[in-house]
């Protein structure tokens, strides 16, 4: 008997002497192309065609070769075929519900490739008819709102979540997408948070359901009243708010102590979770493939919530991976940026029975510690967008009461083993012996740390401003509640006083990007802070000391940065206003300098000393406070509040945008082939 061969929907003998026959599905396909109703001739047509099985590739490829003009005259037949697909999913067999969910997924991505310059209108109409949409999606919502919140196949409800991710990324703006109505309206809400409360559920659909839930949340937000907007901002059950430890274990709990990634089995199963999340070079800097979309997910739940801020606080165990081998992923990803799925097999190691030997951690360092890498890098749009929102979600807890209850309590001290960028000029870290600190440490290891690594010639004139937002945020709560925290003060000081001293040496190639007078202001306003406030936040008096000493010993830099703004405040640029302010921010660091440094040389001139030692200087400072004058200064412990709808809209939007992309064109590359899914429906009842 002649080999048979598949190839793009026909069967073809081997033999050349005879035509290439078409497989059934493929006639049946052909026919609903055609401008007659397929079951005028053939009766029992659609019960027929859901058990065939889907062919993906002839049928969008169909689709997409016809002209608009030719798909007119098709769309009662196509409007028929997505009705019958409806009615499909309502099926006792569940290989008829299969064959009817691919079969949408092929209609809507052909569609849509049709149809992807008009407007989303134009895609209603031609998959369901104007006249039927609102009962057409009233039917689809409800019966994949019910194959979501079944016990039954894992498999459905995966197909079912792909089939909602492409009616949602149907179009690039989301907002544009106007089948989305449908889906406000028919909420599928509480069968998305059923996934993400169920633990097997949510090892097996976890992702999908969170980047469909972030892209809903996301539909017009600022436009109109958004349910997933209003239910999300409102869940307060434990199992709903186990959510953000999900999207925490899926993003960052695979990340060890630095040492670790070497090793060949954590290693392998890193990069098997989540694409080559993290990927060493010979220089031992990691790089990282981020995840837009989760930590999109994690940011609405942080910030349309608070209780999912304190969620945060809850401890986890400190697990490592499962031990079994697994095979080197390759380095180079294989799917966009910002959207690559986890591999099922890792996720699944997360959820391990607690064991009570195992020293436990805390979520919010497992996101510094994730954050420590993602800020890392910045160079490129999609690690840039990631180290914003990392930084957005910072924002968010610096504000709340609570968490900052929690980052600043002293007896609630931890390890975080921060990732420190490899650099010449400073050793290598002893990480064995760190500290248990408040968290409020660790945030402010991670802003120095972000301060000193990216003083550089692209400069992230945002993220900077975002850091420094940070850490006023909390000074203010140390102030507001006098919380003395026992903190290198120093290193931030010393991390803040180098990046002024770079604006002023790069000034002329970064004024022509930025206005560096706005952040230079922040700086010099976090010194006010320590200036006028520190002795009610400062851990001790000789930790007050030791500002003023850091700030005579650089004089210089703020020499340098006073005679820089009065110069662009006396002329007539675009400068003068922006540099006046720093000019009348810098009078009580000008007043201690010129204060202390004359009773300083008259000090080493007395005792005959060329170079005073620190203690010194500090004795000096210590004899010569009563005489010292300073001005206070109104709204230092004063911030305007984090608005995303004012500030961030804009950013925000392009991020979602580039989501709904990439999501749509990782759904493109999976395979939604039937093969795993006939081995689980193998017969027929």
């Amino acid at each position: 008997m002649a080999q048979v061969e598949k190839r793009g929907g026909l069967l073809r003998k081997s033999s050349a002497s005879k035509k290439p026959l078409k497989e059934k599905v493929v006639l049946m396909y052909d026919e609903i192309f055609m401008t007659e109703d397929p079951s005028k001739c053939s009766p029992r047509f659609w019960e027929e065609l859901f058990l065939m099985k889907v062919n993906l590739e002839y049928l969008e490829g169909k689709l997409e070769s016809l002209d608009g003009e030719e798909l007119m005259k098709i769309k009662d037949n196509i409007n028929c075929l997505f009705q019958h697909c409806i009615q499909a999913l309502g099926e006792e067999h569940p290989i008829r519900v299969v064959n009817a969910l691919q079969t949408l997924c092929a209609l809507i991505r052909g569609v849509h490739q049709k149809n992807k310059s008009t407007s989303g209108f134009d895609i209603i109409n031609m998959l369901m008819g104007f006249d039927k949409a609102e009962l057409c999606m009233k039917n689809l919502m409800e019966s994949l709102d019910s194959l979501l919140c079944a016990e039954g196949s894992e498999s459905l409800k995966s197909l079912c979540l792909k089939l909602l991710l492409c009616l949602v990324t149907v179009t690039d703006n989301i907002s544009q997408n106007t089948i989305l109505e449908y889906v406000m309206i028919n909420s599928i809400f509480e069968a998305i948070l059923q996934i993400l409360s169920h633990p097997p559920s949510r090892r097996e659909h976890g992702y999908d359901a969170v980047v469909l839930l972030a892209l809903l949340v996301n539909y017009r937000k600022y436009e109109s009243v958004n349910p997933y907007i209003v239910k999300l901002s409102i869940v307060d059950d434990e199992a709903t708010l186990n959510v953000s430890i999900w999207i925490l274990f899926f993003l960052f709990r695979q990340y060890k102590d630095k040492e670790e990634e070497h090793q060949s089995g954590f290693f392998s199963a890193l990069t098997n979770m989540v694409g080559s999340m993290f990927i060493a070079d010979a220089h031992e800097k990691i790089s990282v493939q981020t995840n837009e979309a989760i930590l999109l997910a994690l940011y609405e739940a942080v910030h349309l919530n608070r209780n999912f801020i304190t969620v945060l606080a809850q401890s986890h165990p400190e697990m490592g991976l499962v031990t079994t081998p697994v095979s080197p992923a390759p380095t180079t990803p294989v799917t966009p940026l910002g959207t690559t799925p986890p591999s099922s097999d890792v996720i699944s190691s997360v959820e391990l029975p607690l064991d009570a030997d195992v020293q436990t951690s805390n979520l919010l360092i497992t996101f510094l510690k994730y954050s420590s890498i993602v800020m890392q890098d910045t160079k490129d749009e999609h690690r840039l967008h990631s180290g914003k929102l990392c930084l957005i979600i910072l924002t968010c807890i610096a504000e709340d009461q609570y968490a900052n209850a929690f980052l600043h309590d002293d007896n609630m001290n931890f390890r975080v083993n921060l990732h420190r960028m490899p650099m010449r000029h400073r050793k290598k870290a002893a990480d064995k012996n760190l500290p248990c600190r408040p968290l409020v440490c660790a945030v402010l290891d991670l802003m120095v740390e972000f301060i000193v690594t990216h003083m550089m010639k692209e400069f992230p004139m945002d993220l900077y401003i975002r850091c420094i937002q940070v850490v006023h945020k909390l000074l203010c709560y140390q102030k507001k509640c006098r919380v003395r925290l026992h903190y290198t003060w120093r290193e931030l000081w010393s991390a803040l006083i180098n990046l002024l001293k770079f604006l002023m040496s790069n000034e002329t190639v970064l004024l022509a990007k930025h206005n560096i007078f706005t952040l230079a202001l922040m700086i010099v306003n976090l010194f006010n802070m320590f200036i006028t406030y520190g002795d009610t936040f400062l851990p001790t008096p000789s930790s007050y000391d030791e500002l003023y000493y850091e700030i005579i010993r650089m004089h210089q830099s703020f020499d340098n940065l006073y005679s820089m703004v009065l110069r662009l405040s006396t002329n007539a640029g675009q400068w003068k206003e922006a540099a006046s302010k720093v000019t009348h921010a810098l009078v009580n660091i000008r007043a201690i300098i010129n204060h202390f440094n004359p009773k300083i040389e008259s000090y080493a001139a007395v005792n005959h000393i060329s170079q005073l030692s620190e203690e010194q200087v500090l004795e000096v400072v210590r004899a010569n406070y009563d005489t010292l004058t300073l001005k206070l200064q109104d709204g230092l412990d004063q911030y305007e509040r984090y608005s995303e709808q004012h500030k961030e809209a804009a950013f925000f939007k392009e991020l979602v945008r580039s989501i709904s992309t990439n999501v749509r064109r990782n759904l493109a590359f999976h395979t939604l082939s039937q093969e795993v899914l006939l081995k689980e429906f193998s017969t027929i009842s």
